[in-house]
């Protein structure tokens, strides 16, 4: 095996404040964790309607300071959650908050349920897409240096047009953070290809509710590698991410351990561990023992 990069994710559904509190708070005592994620929803993703859930970019602003030195990141932001001028602000500070280390992940956006209870507009595709697509582009241009001085950018476009836009202050990290998509089809694959640092598997494949397994992964991998060809950029550095479940019992991450490793074998460069936040500490340090310090090993 090579070396991975592990991450662990503990979206914020179904669990108390000071439980989530508890649990990020034991991720910072392992240092087997290299990062820390969560999903963004405004309800829980696995029921059709309802379910609670926290507000993810708040969640993470209020709880880095548990995980000092960590990257930080979303599998992924819905587009359709917010304005990406907005977005660019928030990651802004994020990226200061990290020292750096904050990664914006982002989608264009898919479960049906929240959007109708909550009266945000979910366009069909391809506008979605072609929402999404304008949306990465204003982050880019948000976080270049055009942005951090007089006269600001501008861009023309049909969804987001910037006018003189400034982002003050400007990211720490020069060209801002780094921006994983979430796009899993021709146009999303393209994009990612052409502009993007990282690329996430889904949790789930969002058409039937499945898990995505990893033929799937490789499958998507190995269209983002043409893609790369298509448009003559070489993928060094580019961060292949797998999302593996731990479960809740033993057996569970004994599987996720192997699936893991073969995630590894398939080429992601990033395990991220997803594991029940409600789980709290103690499910923390099993994920970590049982889980990411054999992986750790392996690699």
């Amino acid at each position: 095996m090579t070396a991975v990069h592990i991450g662990i994710k503990t979206s914020p559904q179904s669990v108390d404040w000071p439980t989530i509190d508890a649990a990020w708070a034991r991720i910072g005592e392992h240092d087997v964790f290299q990062s820390v994620w969560m999903n963004d929803h405004l309800t829980d993703p696995n029921r059709e309607r309802g379910g609670a859930s926290w507000e993810a970019l708040t969640v993470a602003a209020a709880l880095a300071y548990r995980v000092p030195g960590r990257w930080l990141g979303h599998g992924v932001l819905a587009n359709t959650f917010r304005h990406p001028s907005v977005l660019a602000k928030q990651a802004t500070l994020l990226d200061h908050v990290t020292g750096g280390r904050f990664i914006v992940g982002i989608g264009a956006g898919w479960h049906v349920g929240e959007h109708e209870s909550f009266g945000i507009p979910l366009p069909p595709m391809p506008e979605r897409f072609d929402r999404f697509e304008s949306a990465v582009r204003v982050l880019k241009a948000l976080f270049s240096a055009g942005a951090a001085k007089e006269p600001g950018v501008t861009r023309d476009d049909p969804f987001y047009p910037l006018r003189g836009a400034l982002n003050e202050p400007p990211p720490r990290t020069p060209g801002g953070p780094p921006l994983w998509l979430g796009g899993q089809k021709r146009r999303g694959i393209a994009l990612a290809a052409e502009v993007a640092d990282g690329w996430f598997l889904p949790a789930i494949v969002t058409e039937d509710g499945r898990p995505s397994d990893l033929d799937y992964f490789s499958d998507r991998r190995e269209a983002l590698l043409a893609a790369f060809d298509a448009v003559g950029r070489k993928p060094d550095g580019f961060s292949f991410a797998a999302q593996v479940a731990t479960g809740r019992t033993r057996q569970d991450r004994r599987l996720a351990l192997a699936t893991a490793r073969e995630a590894v074998t398939r080429g992601a460069t990033h395990v991220v561990l997803g594991m029940a936040p409600s789980l709290g500490p103690a499910g923390v340090d099993a994920v970590a023992r049982e889980v990411a310090e054999p992986l750790r090993d392996a690699a």
